[in-house]
């Protein structure tokens, strides 16, 4: 009976342990952000200040936390800031082409930087 309940306090702590691995995985998920700009060319800046809006460098993308500006705004004030953008998404949802090619007339080099990142 003794070997039994050490093996259920066991099992138990396996259960509780697993538990937990899954509870740190979440924060990873959540370093996205609730914006992604992917340029279309490599970046070269770990961070971008638009207005009141931190983006943040996480691999080849930057990603910012849900703000007060409009989305539209946000799209180009990267894309000026970062050059064209290959994908802009708020909140899991990304925009369709007319909108991203409008974010891309904000970039450096306007409507030939929103032709390269067109081309990808």
């Amino acid at each position: 009976m003794r070997h039994v309940r050490h093996l259920l306090s066991l099992g138990a702590a396996l259960v509780v342990g697993g538990a937990m691995v899954g509870v740190t995985a979440t924060p990873a998920q959540a370093d996205m952000g609730y914006y992604v700009a992917v340029p279309a060319q490599a970046p070269s800046k770990s961070k971008i200040i638009t207005r009141e809006t931190l983006w943040k460098l996480n691999g080849a993308t930057y990603v910012a936390a849900k703000s007060s500006e409009r989305d539209t705004f946000l799209c180009g004030a990267v894309a000026r800031d970062a050059g064209a953008l290959a994908s802009f998404t708020v909140g899991g949802k990304a925009f369709d082409a007319d909108q991203l090619a409008a974010c891309n007339a904000k970039a450096k080099g306007g409507a030939a930087g929103a032709a390269v990142a067109q081309a990808r």
